[in-house]
Parts: structure tokens; sequence; C-alpha cells
């Protein structure tokens, strides 16, 4: 029978399953290996591919390798070999020190089948380290009256290798007066001893050269050696003595830190260390030790802290020497501090009276005070004193004890508060003083009056002011305090036409400002005296008075007021004549103003607005005379209207203007004649008026000239000379002013020079007047011409129905 065909599929699915049960088998047991230390790098430790039953070229295509821990690899994989070989050179001491056993664990990845192996890789030890001494050379001395016995401990071996490859063992040179003893301790660890076999003696020899070896049980074996000198000491038969029983030494307490205060000496006459002294404080005390130092090989005590005699004056400082084996002897160092004067006087106030009146009499207590100085003798003496410009005194009563009293009576106003400075000094060389100050307030008393800065005070106020407009601030210092330098002001009760003041002004109580309680007229008053009192808030209060000229100022506030001509009551027009024969600056009239204000306010001005015929006439600047400014033509009309202006010097300045009305005729039937060109009434009452007017001028006309002609002859000579007189003074270009009514029913002022016929609706009032002459600058008013001396004229049989007053000039 044939058998089946060979099929690799299943060969190698036997094999696998072949492995997997294998490996199942492998991964029950541990794997172990062991290797000694100090190995080369790549040195085998064991076949790790056969204890996994796989092939060398396996391992790769199965992905085995090794797990890393983080730690240094110790070992590494042979990808060709298939074995586990070193990664580097092992150090079983460094690994595991001192332990008995030593292994390292590691894991084997199978990464296609992610298993993971561990590994144990035992380290053996191998006799690397040979046991060392810490000291290649000990020095150990032996008294050379040491009994034989006595033992001395040597130094100790130390190997790193454990079991037979560590110490084992001791061994020393041989020497007839010492044997090497070995001790086991608890641990199992050898102590070397050194034993005196024999007495010594130091004169015979004075040192012994000793080898000490220590060995272990490795194969081979390693030792280590230790050199030991034994020194044999003389013996201590004498002790130290001091040069002094005693020390003395005096210190001033501000010596320096670090000064030497002095040496203490000790000799020992034996040789070597039996004959080496050394220094130290006996019972030594913390204060001792924090204020002085001994060194110890030189005897020198220096200063180490501060010395203070107020701490201490006297220090006793017992001292001992003692050579090399210890044989001792005592003294003492007896140290006085002097005292220098480093402590200031101290001030300490046992009761302070911190303020005082100032009414207080003198003598009174201010400051009880003890002063105290820690130093001793004249350093300690101490004297008080305060400065000799404050009004106070030291007195010294009950030992150092001193008080403070006041020398005579405070004033507030003049010092508040007082600083004084009390200077305590002592007596020492260079004296030392301490300053404690004192405060002292002065307590008001309402002693002060308040007072004004100004015996009196004078005030402006413009006119026309608002109301509750600041006036002046007036102030009153008081030198007092508190409630005695608050100063209240207030008016003294007047009265001032038929008003009381209070009306007028007020005063804030609190700031001494005055305010107007009323708007000022500079034309109804122009000053004002008041009295004002400033009151303190003491107990009782005090007051002083201070007087004040208010005085009102004037402003432009009044237009100028034109006085002539005056305006008719009765709606008629004012008509100055001027003649035609009349000159150049012939005076026509004058305009007469006044302005009720003052100064530049009141300043006039006059000025030519405006002229129905310009260039006629001039108005004076400020005379306020209207004049020819050329001679009359025949072609001028007889009625010329002129404007005048008035015009004040005030700031805006305030003007007036006045119509005059100006009629060119040489004689009075001229005027008449011409009144028909006047601007005629519009009221028919003044038509028959005028009526009346013209019989009854006609008629006192022919009257006028019957009498011119009787009286012409006594008057021509007179007035001739009077002329001349003009003429010479060389302003008499001029005829006076008179009043007149004019034909239309409108008063008119004329001007004539030679008579005034006065006409009235009662005839026995009617009169005639010659006038004296007024001269061009003179105005004379109707009653200047009734006090002249002219021949007066009844006219009664003249009689006029109208009752209007009938003028003519």
């Amino acid at each position: 029978m044939a058998s089946p065909p060979y099929r690799p599929e299943c060969s190698r699915l036997v094999r696998i399953c072949v492995l997997l049960g294998a490996l199942w088998e492998i991964r029950a047991e541990q794997i172990r290996y062991s290797v000694p230390e100090e190995l080369e790098k790549g040195s085998f430790v064991g076949n790790i591919a056969k204890d996994l039953g796989l092939e060398p070229q396996e391992l790769a295509e199965r992905g085995v390798r090794i797990v890393s821990r983080g730690r240094t690899q110790l070992f590494a994989l042979n990808p060709r070999s298939g074995t586990l070989v070193t990664a580097g050179r092992i150090d079983r001491e460094e690994l595991c020190d001192r332990s008995p056993k030593c292994v390292a664990n590691l894991e084997i990845l199978l990464e296609d089948k992610v298993k993971i192996f561990g590994v144990e890789v035992e380290i053996t030890d191998v006799n690397d380290n040979a046991p060392t001494f810490g000291t290649e050379q000990r020095e150990i001395k032996v008294a050379e009256n040491e009994n034989p016995g006595t033992r001395f401990p040597l130094p100790e071996a130390f190997d790193q290798d454990v079991g037979i490859n560590s110490l084992q063992g001791y061994q020393l040179s041989y020497n007839g007066h010492f044997s090497l003893a070995v001790q086991s301790g608890t641990d199992g660890i050898k102590y070397p001893e050194l034993v005196l076999e024999r007495a010594l003696d130091r004169e015979e020899e004075a040192v012994h050269h000793l080898v000490l070896t220590a060995f272990d049980g490795g194969d081979p074996a390693r030792s280590g050696t230790a050199r030991i000198h034994v020194t044999l000491v003389d013996t201590n038969d004498n002790a130290p003595v001091f040069t002094q029983p005693e020390y003395h030494v005096s210190v001033q307490e501000n010596v320096p830190v670090g000064t030497r205060l002095l040496t203490i000496k000790a000799t020992d006459p034996d040789e070597g260390a039996n004959g080496e002294v050394t220094y130290s404080f006996r019972k030594v005390r913390d204060k001792i030790s924090q204020l002085f130092q001994l060194n110890s090989l030189s005897g020198d005590i220096t200063i180490l802290g501060d010395l203070d005699y107020e701490d201490s004056g006297f220090y006793d400082i017992d001292v001992e020497a003692h050579d090399g084996p210890g044989l001792r002897a005592r003294s003492k160092v007896l140290v006085t501090i002097l005292d220098v004067n480093d402590n200031i006087p101290e001030v300490t106030v046992t009761s302070l009276t911190s303020s005082i009146q100032e009414t207080s009499s003198p003598g009174t207590v201010i400051a009880l005070f003890n002063v105290h100085d820690s130093d001793s003798g004249e350093n300690g003496l101490v004297t008080c004193s305060i400065p000799d410009n404050l009004p106070f005194t030291l007195e010294k009563t009950y030992g150092n004890y001193f008080r403070l009293l006041t020398r005579r009576t405070l004033d507030r106003e003049e010092v508040s508060q007082y600083n004084i400075t009390v200077t305590a000094t002592d007596q020492g060389t260079p004296p030392l003083s301490t300053e404690t100050h004192i405060i002292l307030h002065v307590m008001d008393i309402n002693d002060n009056p308040p007072a004004f800065s100004h015996a009196s005070y004078s005030a402006y106020i413009p006119e026309n002011n608002p109301r509750g407009a600041s006036i002046i601030s007036m102030t009153a210092q008081d030198p007092d305090s508190g409630d005695n330098a608050r100063v209240t002001y207030s008016l003294a009760e007047d009265t001032f036409q038929d008003a009381p003041l209070s009306s007028y002004v007020s005063i804030n109580s609190n700031t001494g400002v005055l305010f107007a309680l009323r708007s000022f007229d500079y034309e109804q008053f122009r000053d004002l005296q008041l009295l004002v009192t400033a009151s303190d808030s003491g107990d009782p209060p005090l007051s002083s008075n201070v007087s004040l000229s208010l005085f009102v100022l004037d402003q432009n506030d009044n237009v100028p007021e034109i006085l002539y001509p005056t305006l008719p009551t009765d709606g008629s027009t004012g008509v100055e004549l001027a003649p035609r024969s009349a000159e150049p600056g012939y005076l026509v009239t004058k305009v007469v103003a006044v302005d009720r204000d003052s100064g530049q306010n009141a300043w006039l001005s006059y000025q030519l607005l405006k002229a129905s015929e310009p260039g006629l006439f001039t108005v004076g600047l400020h005379t306020g005379e209207v004049r020819t400014a050329r001679a009359l033509l025949d072609r001028d009309t007889v009625k010329q209207s002129l404007v005048v202006a008035v015009q004040d010097h005030g700031l805006p300045p305030l003007s007036a203007t006045v119509l005059l009305t100006v009629a060119v005729a040489d004689s009075i039937p001229d005027v008449l004649a011409n009144l028909g060109s006047l601007k005629p009434s519009a009221n028919p009452d003044d038509s028959s008026l005028t009526l009346y007017l013209v019989v009854a001028v006609a008629t006192v006309s022919c009257v006028f000239l019957a009498f011119v002609i009787v009286l012409l002859a006594l008057r021509l000579r007179r007035w001739h000379s009077s002329r001349l007189g003009q003429a010479a003074d060389g302003g008499l270009v001029g005829v006076p002013t008179s009043h007149f009514v004019g034909m239309d029913g409108v008063q008119a002022f004329l001007q004539t020079y030679s008579h005034e016929v006065s006409l009235t609706a009662d005839s026995g009032k009617s009169h005639l007047i010659f006038p004296q002459p007024n001269y061009a600058d003179t105005l004379i008013s109707q009653e200047s011409c009734e006090k002249s001396d002219p021949l007066l004229i009844n006219q009664d049989v003249l009689e006029i129905k109208d009752p209007n007053l009938l003028q003519v000039s």
C-alpha cells in the first residue's frame, strides 16, 4: 500500500504543537545561570536558545529580547549563537556589597507569543580584593612604667570580598616586648590588640617599630600591612609650678575687645609631654568665659567681651596649668575694673504737669524728676540746668530730686507752649550730659480784647450799587485762643436821615464783611459814618470799637439839566432877538445847564448839532454862549432854528439838547412885521390871543416911541459912554437878555440892551423897566432886573381881556 504524499504544512503544524508544549514546560521552570565576577565583556553566561528549545536563528524571528527595567543592563543576547553574554565587567562588590549571595534577575520576552521568561544569574565572588587598613601608619604612646599585660588596640583591616576570600587573620612582626592578640566580636569581626609582654625602658629603646599583616583565605591569598610605631613616654614625676601664687591686674572698663590683660606662666622640669604645660580656667563661670579668654599654650589672658564697671568692678579667676599626662597646678588671677565716665546721666520724671493757666502765680510746680548716673566718684556727680531765657527755675529737693518751678507769671499770647530742655551733666572727664524735653502748654484766659488792624477804616462804594454788594472786610485779631479768640462783629445802633443804619448796611457777624442793603445815591448823600464793634466769645466777653467812614462814589447817572432857556409851561416857543446889524461874535443868548453829578461827570461841554442856516451861529464849547459867526445879511431869514447839545464827561457820557429860535430883526416893529412868518398855533384861543397881542404891541409901541423921544436925550450920553467902555474892553459885543411872549401865543425870550416892557392882562401890574447893562458873559435873571432901579410906569389904560401873560422885550 502506498504511503500518503508528504505535506509540509502538516509537518510545520506538528512542530509548532511540539514547540508550544515545550514552552509550556519551560515556563513552569526558572532558568538559572551562575557566572563569576570580573569577566570580560561578551563572556558566555548560558545558552538561552537551547534552554528555550529554540534554534539560534529563531531568536530574531520570534522577537526574543531582554526586557529592560531602567537599570544598567548587565547581560545581552548574542543573536548568532543564541547565548546570553555579559554586557560589561561585573563587580560583585559594587552590585551586592558584602551580601552572601548576589543574584541578578532579568526577563526574556517572546514577542510572537507575548511570553515572559525569568532568568536568574548568580554572581559568584572571586578574590579580587586584598585586606586594607584605614591608615598605613599608626603611632602608639606607651608610658615607660606601664605594667606587663597591658593591651593596646591596633588598627583593623577590611576586605570587600566574602566567604573564604574575606579577612581571615592577622600577623605581627617579631618583638620581644610585644605580642599580638586577636579578639572576635559577636558579629564575627576580628579585632587585633597589642599586648605588653615585659617592662619597657625608654632609655634603652625609645621607639619600637612593628608591622601588622592582615590576610584573607583566597587562592591565591591576598594581604595588607600597617606600620606600628610604639613610642615610649617618659614618666611624669613632676607637676607644673606657677611663677606667682596670685596675679593682680587693673584695667579700665573701656579697653577694647582683644586687648591682652596679662600672661600667666608655669614651668615643668619633665621632658617631652611631661614638661609641656597647657593652661585653662578652673571652675569657669559663664560670666568669666564671656569676658576673658585664656590661650592654652601661651598663657595670655585677653579681653573677650565689653567690661562694665557698673556691672562688676572685680573678678576672681581660677586658672590651672597641666602637663601632658595630667599633673596640675592652680593659681588665681585677680582683675580690678577701673571706672571711666562712660554712662550718661539718667533723668526720670516722677511727676509732670502738661498744662498751666497763664495767670498762675510764680513758684507753681511744673515737674518733679530724679537724676542718676551709674558711674562712681566724680563721674557720678550730676548737676541739672535749664536755659536762662525761660521763665522757669530749678530747685533741688531731697537727694537727687529736682523741682521745676515757674519764675514769673506766664502770658499765653507771648508764648503758648514751652519746650523746656533739662540738661543733666556729670563731672567726669570729659563730662557727659543728657537732655530731657518737657512740653508745657499755657492755657488761655480771656485777657485780650479783639484788636482791629487800623485805628479807623475808610471804604468807598459807587452809587447805584446792587443790593447785597460787599463793601469792605474788617478783621479784628484776638491773641487769645479757642472761644476767647472767636470774634463776632456788629454795628452800633444809630439813625441816618431818620432811618436806622441797619436799613442801609449790615455786617457778617463771623467774617466782618460789610454789605449794602440798598442802592446808594450820591446825589442823596455822599458819606456815612459807622461804628463797628468786635466782641470775642470769652467769659466775660471783651470788645473793641472802630469807626468806619463810608464814602459814596459818584457815577454818571444824571443827564445834564438845561436851566436856560426853559421850556414854557403853556407850550409857547422861546425866541431870541439878533439885530441884523450884529457883527461877528455878537452874543445872541447863552445856554445854561447843570449836572447833578460831580467831578468830570459834571463837566459840561456845548455843541451846535443843527442850524437852519449853517455857519451863521457858533456855540462856546465850555460857556454855552451862542454868538454870530459872521455878519447878518439881508438874505438871512428872520426865523433861525438852532439845536444845541449839552454833554458831560462821564463814562459813558450823557447829553441833553435844546431847541433855540432866533429872530433876526433890527427893531421890534421889524419883528412884529415878520411875526406872521413864525409858526402859527393850531389852538383857536391862540388866534384871538394873537389879535389882542398885536393891538397891545401897537399901543405900547406908540407910547414907547413917545417916551423914548423924551428920554433919549437923557440916556443918549450915558448909553454912548457905556458903548465906548464896552468897545474899549473888547468883550462888550452883545446885548442883555429879557423875556417876551411871541405873537403865536408861544412864550419867547428876546434880548435887548435898552429896555424891558412887561404887559399883563391886569393893567395895574404892567410896567416898563430900564435895566442895568448886561455884559456878554453875564446872564441876569428877572429877579436881578427887578432889584435894580428902573423907571416903572403903570399902564392902567391898557386892558386885555385874555388872562394870559404878555411880555415883550
